[in-house]
């Protein structure tokens, strides 16, 4: 194996190999995607450099269950800076792309901030199926890839262009066998049996059952 800031930015050199576009800097979302990053800026060529501030007291905005939620999260989150980024073609490297709705949001504020172009590249593969293995993830209506091609997600999320990390890409930049990892968001193709249409908020939804031996009214 390898540490995961080395798997993370070999993803970004590969990513850069995959989508390379002429810009004039590169930046990770922080934090995640930081080290891909440095990764695509140095198999590219193109300087890395911070284009947002992240306000560290805000946690990930994708798992949260309202979009309201997910809105206020990502305007409290991020903070452009215009001194980095005014008049340039930005490189903005992402982890994922979930529901989709995160993205465009962070897209806006680089055009805030007087980014000329936005060219988003994604360290991983489009994500089309649910995880029903332990990952807090959406359901299949709510991933934009299940339900977007990438030239519609591409005008989704205002991006001039978008570049996502192959399957293969993403193997040969872990630099381990395929056959142990679960790439089942990715391909649909689960290890065990699972129950295709299971909604994760299920159980959270069942209306709860009175005390034992209270009746209910």
């Amino acid at each position: 194996g390898q540490l995961l800031y080395s798997a993370r930015v070999a993803m970004g050199e590969q990513l850069a190999e995959e989508h390379p576009v002429d810009a004039d800097l590169v930046m990770g979302v922080p934090d995640s995607a930081t080290a891909a990053g440095t990764g695509y800026s140095h198999r590219s060529g193109i300087p890395v450099g911070e284009g947002l501030l992240k306000n560290r007291y805000v946690g990930r905005t994708f798992i949260e269950p309202d979009q309201r939620i997910r809105d206020l999260g990502v305007k409290l989150k991020f903070n452009p800076l215009p001194q980095m980024l005014s008049g340039k073609r930005v490189v903005m490297i992402d982890d994922s792309i979930v529901r989709g709705t995160t993205t465009p949001q962070v897209v806006r504020l680089l055009r805030r901030g007087g980014a000329r172009e936005v060219h988003v590249r994604i360290c991983a593969p489009p994500i089309r199926h649910p995880c029903f293995l332990g990952v807090d993830m959406a359901t299949k209506s709510e991933l934009i890839a299940a339900q977007k091609s990438v030239p519609e997600i591409r005008d989704f999320i205002g991006a001039d262009s978008l570049g996502y990390l192959s399957i293969e890409g993403l193997i040969k930049a872990v630099a381990l066998p395929k056959n142990i990892f679960c790439l089942a968001c990715f391909t649909g193709d689960y290890p065990i049996p699972v129950q295709l249409e299971m909604d994760k908020l299920a159980l959270e939804t069942e209306p709860q059952q009175a005390p034992f031996g209270v009746k209910e009214r």
